[in-house]
């Protein structure tokens, strides 16, 4: 019987021993390059124009135009001394502390509804975004018609017998804000539940089923099952919310009252507009641009925090 050695030969002088598939060194292929577009697009596009904001706003800078000089905090100093400024500062706090809790609460609970899927529910989903397809120019000039002193409200009003009540909306100091703040919570609100409703259809069946067995109604099962599984989701979505509503307010203020009447409606962001483009006064109108950014970073972190996961 012939045996069969295991032993393998010597590598001759002068030739390397073949490696074990377990010894050579895998190389894969470097990826680094990949990110570098994408880098640069974030420090240019993203980095530099927050750092600009800071250095403007320390600088006198009376036109585009025109020449700088170096003002420090003078800036500063001229807004926190202008009562315009401070008007701005609770038009934005009213907004916030209006539009952001009843856009996220009627959202989630439309998106909710549709989750459910009730007869017509894909009809009812497009609905519910055809206010995310119309441009701002649209939705401003349909509030337009709808509040102008001859408009769908006054004429409503007065249908029911209440022309007493028929007012200027847009024009009135008093009202002026909230039918900017009724825009956004009509701009808003289908759009976010589509967003809730898609997030809603990934939660297991097995949960609402099991809260059905449990004598659960839909209103505990909303609240109680269906929430804290997408809480942190629901805290993605505020966030979203309250940058778009604190930054994008200006273009509903500027096609609409233009901050008026007597400065009821001017946000900060329109204020930051204001200053710029039609007084023309760079280097304020960014002091106003480094509040706004610092109340943007605050609003973020204390939603990230409330709806973090306790789990």
């Amino acid at each position: 019987m012939t045996m069969t050695s295991s032993v393998r030969p010597a590598p001759q002088s002068g030739q390397a021993a073949p490696l074990s598939p377990a010894g050579r060194k895998q190389r894969k292929p470097s990826t680094t390059v990949l990110a570098v577009p994408a880098l640069v697009w974030y420090l240019v596009f993203m980095v530099g124009p927050m750092v600009a904001i800071f250095v403007i706003a320390a600088l006198h800078w009376p036109g585009m135009l025109q020449s700088t000089s170096f003002a420090g905090l003078d800036n500063f100093r001229a807004l926190f001394d202008d009562p315009v400024f401070w008007q701005a500062v609770r038009n934005t706090g009213v907004q916030m502390v209006i539009a952001l809790p009843v856009m996220i609460v009627c959202a989630y609970m439309l998106g909710y509804y549709v989750a459910q899927k009730p007869p017509g529910h894909k009809i009812i989903r497009y609905l519910l975004f055809v206010p995310g397809l119309i441009s701002t120019p649209a939705k401003a000039m349909v509030f337009y018609a709808a509040l102008s002193p001859d408009g769908l409200a006054n004429g409503a009003l007065k249908a029911v017998g209440l022309g007493s009540a028929a007012d200027a909306w847009l024009a009135n100091p008093d009202t002026a804000l909230y039918c900017l703040i009724a825009l956004d919570l009509w701009a808003g609100i289908g759009f976010t539940a589509v967003l809730f409703a898609a997030r809603l259809d990934s939660v297991p069946e097995e949960l609402g089923e099991a809260a059905q067995l449990d004598g659960a109604g839909h209103w505990r099962a909303m609240w109680r099952i269906h929430f804290p599984v997408i809480k942190e989701y629901v805290g993605v979505v505020a966030m979203l919310q309250f940058l778009w509503t604190l930054f994008g307010s200006a273009q509903q203020v500027l096609l609409l009252t233009q901050g008026g009447p007597a400065n009821s409606s001017t946000t900060l962001s329109f204020l930051v507009y204001e200053k710029a483009f039609m007084e023309s006064d760079l280097g304020y109108s960014q002091a106003v641009g480094v509040v706004l950014f610092l109340v943007g970073l605050v609003g973020l972190l204390a939603i990230r925090r409330s709806f973090r996961q306790s789990y």
